[in-house]
């Protein structure tokens, strides 16, 4: 079965997502679309508004066939990890195609530029090494880079999902079969777009609609099934962990925070003084953000920290890969059966507690992300994968 893969958080499912889902499916000529989807925390260090379960469901009531979860180990990391995990996952299922959705503006080939990194990736890292720590960002120095490496390329390392795009296109050149890659421009809603069109809208404006109670001015951008589902369904925001955000902070000493991963130059001291004053984390956010520590950044090191991760942890579900099924349709059911034997990785369709150890971040990920709201259902253990007609 020709397949065609999608790397997606679905915070929430609104139209851009439908559209994507189905153009993926169009452009590539598939006959089973695979969504490798994030947990319950995501790329940006942030909790998923719903939870993982619902949001696989959304996605396979609207066009996808298998949905696929990301692991936290690399769901909520930079761009170049993030992608790093969706392309491992996509090539472990033996996927034919990735369709990915881009602002960037001017027309480029994703392959030829992946296979330009691929061939060349020692000269850029001497490149990023001269200019690391110049004061500039790091969108901003390997925008530099890649002007002088990669010249009339018009890249642009400032736009989120064409980041993605750029990273995607790297890691699937350096396999030995790489994916046919269909970049996809986003329609009218940009990432961090607060408006609400008529028929699209940002997930950033979604998410701000629905925490404001605000869902009749939503309702023409989302299906109508994620509209009941947000207005039934336990909703989260880092609000609802602030108190044990700011528990964890305060009662734990500096040597302790030190050993969270992605714990550097000493930031752990700045975080834990505006804990002690704040009295949200919208609050906290705003006192410990500094230009060189950008609010994404402190959001995951947050993410982080309230789940206590260290860089060990991290590393082991790197070397133990694996497939965890969320749920599928009965295509996709058809193309786990048939591709059963060619999985490159270990296949998950039920947590068991012979898992406890090799899943050890995921369980407790999801343990905490039910802290949020008493009404957020077992996220791990008793769950089987969703099977749609």
């Amino acid at each position: 079965m020709k397949s065609c893969g999608i790397i997606v958080e679905y915070n929430p499912f609104h139209n851009g997502h439908l559209y994507h889902a189905k153009m993926a499916r169009k452009m590539s000529g598939a006959e089973v679309v695979i969504a490798v989807m994030s947990g319950n925390f995501l790329q940006r260090g942030e909790p998923a508004i719903i939870d993982k379960w619902t949001r696989a469901k959304e996605a396979l009531n609207h066009g996808v066939d298998l949905v696929v979860e990301l692991p936290f180990a690399y769901a909520v990391q930079s761009a170049d990890y993030f992608a790093a995990g969706g392309i491992k996952l996509l090539q472990a299922l033996q996927c034919d195609a990735l369709c990915f959705g881009t602002d960037n503006q001017i027309e480029m080939d994703y392959e030829l530029f992946g296979d330009f990194v691929n061939k060349n990736q020692t000269e850029i890292d001497q490149a990023y090494q001269q200019i690391k720590n110049n004061g500039m960002s790091y969108p901003q120095q390997m925008t530099e880079v890649f002007r002088k490496l990669y010249p009339n390329s018009g890249l642009d390392f400032s736009s989120p999902n064409h980041i993605l795009g750029l990273s995607y296109a790297k890691e699937n050149a350096a396999y030995e079969k790489p994916m046919r890659l269909y970049p996809l421009k986003r329609e009218q809603a940009g990432y961090h777009d607060t408006n609400i069109y008529q028929e699209f809208a940002s997930a950033t404006a979604i998410r701000k609609a629905v925490f404001s109670e605000q869902l009749d001015q939503i309702k023409q951008v989302l299906p109508a099934q994620v509209v009941i589902d947000l207005a039934n369904s336990a909703t989260v925001s880092w609000e609802d962990y602030w108190p044990l955000l700011k528990y964890k902070l305060i009662s734990s000493s500096i040597t302790e925070l030190k050993g969270i991963y992605q714990m550097k130059e000493g930031i752990e001291y700045r975080l834990q003084e505006a804990a002690k004053t704040s009295d949200s984390f919208q609050t906290f956010m705003e006192q410990a953000k500094t230009k060189r520590y950008t609010w994404t950044r402190l959001q995951r090191l947050a993410t982080y920290i309230l789940n206590n991760v260290k860089q060990q942890e991290i590393e082991k579900s790197w070397n133990q890969s694996h497939l965890q099924v969320l749920g599928f349709t009965e295509q996709g059911q058809r193309f786990l059966r048939e591709e059963k034997k060619n999985l490159a990785l270990p296949l998950i369709t039920k947590m068991a507690k012979s898992l406890n150890s090799q899943l050890a971040l995921d369980i407790r990920s999801n343990q905490l992300y039910q802290l949020g709201n008493h009404r957020v259902t077992e996220q791990s253990f008793g769950r089987f994968p969703i099977r749609l007609s």
